[in-house]
């Protein structure tokens, strides 16, 4: 499922993980890890515009909930320039190394640029929130009860090394995802897809579960990564390795060349099969595309600045607010914009390792969180440019607030009643972050209730002013991080953490131990950002479900709770949108009173930094800044800021 929201979060996920930070919004290829981390999107049959027969439905696209907005004869997306011109290179950067291609497994640290040669049958676009388009597909065709899907696929689909695409690499990439994928693709296609079936060349069946949910079925199935039968059956490669050389793919980039650890190059594939698929049109149009790898942002900005790559997403405020002041930007030769951000927000979190004894006990947990001040972060060290997480839906109708409504009450009162959840759930309002003050680092009404909460829960100060329980054991806290520059974020709450006699330590370590530490649930406290589309499916069940809780990639927390899975459940198998939102606002509601993590902020703006060579469509789609999709190179103002010297 192909697209410039999917590809964003996938590099997100690789940055929370340790591949980079959370600066991809636009970017422009494919991992497994977006599927798994974006929620499902598909559509009641009824709702689709498109030809019958025999009962089923042929559409050239899917939309679980409403219209799609493009007919099946298209000319091109609204938000590109389909006379864009093709050219010239962009080139970013990402933050530590890596010393693998394969995006599929855990082993290593992969580049998250392993992940852009690759396809699947059907593709979003960053102007629909839940609408999927046929890509390597011509058509599918589903019955009323989401049953089955058929895929007729396009016959001049081919890898970039000119081999056909055909159906039996579908079945195969499924069948080798089942046995060697990531669990959580086990987790999430196996319940679902009961089989794969090999029609023809060009045509296969996807049969799904009766008991699976409706909404995930044919977005699951079209969203499936395709890899080359004929690759790996040649070269032994394993989806559960490491791997120093990237997997075949059928994309419009294939990736040239790298210096490992150090620089990846994408170049444009001229003979790419789709390139004048309408869905293409306008898009893809850098011959190549480069990134540089940096310890830390700073050390990337000086690079910036000189000229060593060319376009940057800022993610540190510090940094945007003080440090974009150099000769080319004051020359006009960088232009420097904040564009607004039309998705949800990521719930970015500190998450508490539940796993752990010491905050097993909610009393510590809600301390914890008191002792953060928002308000003070933001203006002091954030520059006012942020806004605290509320919800796990923010800005969306799914966010739970004051009072449980009508179809809420209908699904918490149950549970109340089973003694699953507390009556509070439904007499209170919903949880919302404590009030905290720009005025002062601390709050004193906050500290002074986070030390009762902590004495009740037994952690009482002694003569050293640490907290310790019964048996004499002290309370000791650590923050995981790799980013060097978060150190100076968290540093002020870990000394607000000491005030009331909490051990509190930031444990800096490189981006491989950080993976390895937090797929491995050794961590205290780390950063945690679930990520969710308008229309949440199974998605929230493997970031919230009891079942996922063994692999804290995703459920970091390690979350389980049968009320929670009950919940999720019903987001996952909501037949109409109504039912899906009620269904959402309850679990936020009850994931907030749970105080899962401290929650940290999110940024409503994206921030761009370029040499003033590139050019995009006015305005931008609403989700997606999409510089490496639809942006496109303007060879005269490049070659005038090359002459002059302004960059490398």
């Amino acid at each position: 499922m192909t697209g410039p929201r999917r590809r964003a979060t996938a590099i997100a996920l690789a940055a929370e993980r340790g591949g980079g930070d959370l600066r991809w919004i636009g970017l422009g290829g494919l991992a497994l890890a977006a599927l798994l981390a974006l929620p499902a999107r598909g559509q009641e049959a009824a709702a689709v515009p498109a030809s019958a027969e025999g009962g089923t439905t042929v559409s050239h696209g899917y939309n679980y909930f409403g219209d799609l907005k493009y007919p099946a004869d298209f000319a091109h997306l609204d938000y590109v320039n389909p006379d864009a011109p093709k050219g010239g290179e962009i080139s970013e950067w990402n933050q530590g190394n890596f010393d693998s291609f394969n995006p599929f497994t855990i082993q290593g640290t992969a580049t998250p640029l392993g992940a852009f040669p690759f396809e699947s049958l059907m593709t979003s676009t960053a102007d629909e929130p839940a609408s999927l388009y046929c890509l390597i597909c011509s058509t599918l065709e589903y019955p009323a009860d989401l049953s089955w899907v058929e895929f007729e696929m396009r016959p001049e689909a081919a890898f970039s090394d000119g081999t056909p695409l055909t159906a039996q690499d579908v079945k195969f990439s499924f069948d080798l995802f089942m046995e060697q994928g990531l669990e959580s693709f086990r987790m999430a296609w196996g319940p679902i897809i009961e089989s794969v079936e090999v029609l023809g060349d060009h045509r296969l069946r996807f049969e799904f579960s009766a008991e699976s949910p409706s909404r995930d079925r044919i977005p699951l199935a079209g969203g499936l990564t395709i890899l080359s039968r004929a690759e790996f059956e040649r070269t032994g490669a394993r989806l559960d390795e490491s791997s120093n050389v990237p997997f075949l793919g059928s994309g419009p980039y294939t990736i040239d060349s790298w210096d490992m650890g150090r620089r990846v190059v994408l170049r444009r594939d001229e003979d790419y099969w789709g390139r004048d698929l309408p869905i293409s049109v306008g898009r893809n149009n850098f011959d190549t595309i480069r990134f540089e790898y940096f310890a830390d942002s700073t050390v990337a900005l000086e690079a910036f600045k000189a000229g060593e790559y060319t376009f940057r997403v800022e993610s540190d405020a510090l940094l945007w607010a003080t440090a974009y002041d150099f000769p080319a930007l004051d020359a006009g030769q960088v232009v420097r914009e904040e564009i607004p951000s039309g998705l949800v927000p990521v719930a970015a979190y500190w998450a508490f390792n539940l796993r752990r004894e010491v905050f097993q006990d909610p009393r510590v947990r809600e301390a914890l969180i008191l002792l953060f001040n928002f308000e003070w972060t933001n203006e002091t060290l954030l520059y006012g440019y942020y806004e605290q997480v509320p919800s796990f839906f923010a800005n969306t109708d799914m966010m739970a607030e004051g009072l449980p409504t009508e179809g809420e009450l209908a699904i918490l009162q149950p549970l109340v009643d089973e003694g699953l959840l507390d009556e509070s759930l439904v007499t209170s309002e919903a949880v919302l972050p404590p009030p905290s003050s720009a005025e002062r680092d601390i709050d004193r009404g906050n500290l002074r209730e986070a030390s009762r909460l902590l004495d009740e829960a037994g952690w009482t100060v002694g003569e050293d002013g640490v907290r310790r329980n019964a048996e004499g054991e002290p309370l000791v806290v650590e923050f995981l991080e790799f980013s060097p520059s978060f150190q100076r974020l968290t540093l002020p709450f870990i000394e607000n953490l000491r005030r009331v006699g909490v051990d509190a330590r930031f444990e800096l370590v490189d981006p491989a131990q950080f993976t390895q530490r937090r797929d491995s649930s050794d961590f205290d406290i780390s950063r945690w950002s679930p990520a969710f589309d308008f229309e949440p499916g199974t998605s929230v069940i493997q970031w919230f479900g009891s079942a996922s809780a063994a692999e804290s990639n995703r459920n970091l927390p390690g979350v389980q709770d049968p009320a929670v899975d009950r919940i999720a459940t019903l987001v996952a198998q909501a037949r109409t949108r109504e039912e899906m939102e009620a269904a959402a606002r309850a679990l936020d509601r009850v994931l907030r009173s749970m105080r899962l993590g401290v929650p940290r902020w999110y940024n409503p703006n994206s921030w761009v930094a370029y040499y003033d060579m590139y050019e995009h469509p006015e305005p931008l789609p609403p989700f997606a800044v999409g510089e490496l999709d639809f942006w496109w190179y303007d060879d005269a103002k490049g070659e005038a800021l090359r002459a002059a010297g302004a960059f490398q």
